[in-house]
């Protein structure tokens, strides 16, 4: 199939960075892994993820946690795992 469509889109400079880093150690370029996600979109006749719009209880722990609010913290990773094994 003949490639002459062209898309243009505004990303963050970073996120792409990391994309480029990811999808080079997947010898894709931006453009296939672009072209691999359209596909998929077809394919599935939707976005090929779930997405959905968190509820009332997220969206509060996510904003508290973005603003470090009500953080629970440990001293070591170790600490962590034992206080969720109990």
């Amino acid at each position: 199939m003949e490639k002459t469509a062209t898309i243009q889109a505004r990303i963050n400079p970073e996120v792409k960075r990391e994309a480029q880093k990811i999808l080079s150690q997947l010898h894709m370029t931006m453009s296939e892994a672009i072209a691999l996600y359209l596909n998929q979109i077809t394919l599935h006749k939707g976005i090929p993820f779930e997405i959905k719009i968190p509820n009332e209880v997220t969206q509060k722990t996510l904003k508290d946690s973005e603003a470090g609010k009500n953080l629970h913290r440990t001293d070591t990773v170790a600490d962590l795992f034992e206080e969720l094994n109990c």
